[in-house]
């Protein structure tokens, strides 16, 4: 059974910063990209970082490089995302999800796999 579990999300003030993980297990690690979106209440969903081993490959919307960094631990099937400078606008649930296409799925999400989540509140 595919399971991605996140952990890692709270509160924190503007500016500050929030290291989140995601455990996978139940998949050949190796074999999927694995990437994080996030979702605001009345908003749609935003994919935004992805990495995969397979191809090399690391993705970043426009709207969190330089502010985030997307990491992985192919032996623990652990992927880390470092979020730093949060902004009020980051407030979202967010989900790390995985997907056999690759990164090029990151833009919209749209990931096969996904967790259930963690809360990130940015207070202004």
């Amino acid at each position: 059974e595919v399971q991605l579990v996140e952990s890692g999300g709270g509160l924190v003030q503007a500016g500050g910063s929030l290291r989140l993980s995601c455990a996978a297990s139940g998949f050949t690690f190796d074999d999927y990209a694995i990437g994080w979106f996030r979702q605001a209440p009345g908003k749609e969903r935003e994919g935004f970082s992805c990495i995969s081993s397979r191809d090399n490959s690391i993705y970043y919307a426009d709207f969190v490089k330089g502010r985030f960094t997307i990491s992985s631990d192919n032996a623990k099937k652990m992927v880390y995302l470092q979020m730093n400078s949060l902004k009020a606008e980051d407030t979202a649930v967010y989900y790390c999800g995985a997907d056999k296409i690759g990164c090029a799925i990151a833009p919209s999400g749209e990931y096969d796999y996904w967790g259930q989540g963690t809360q990130v509140t940015v207070s202004s």
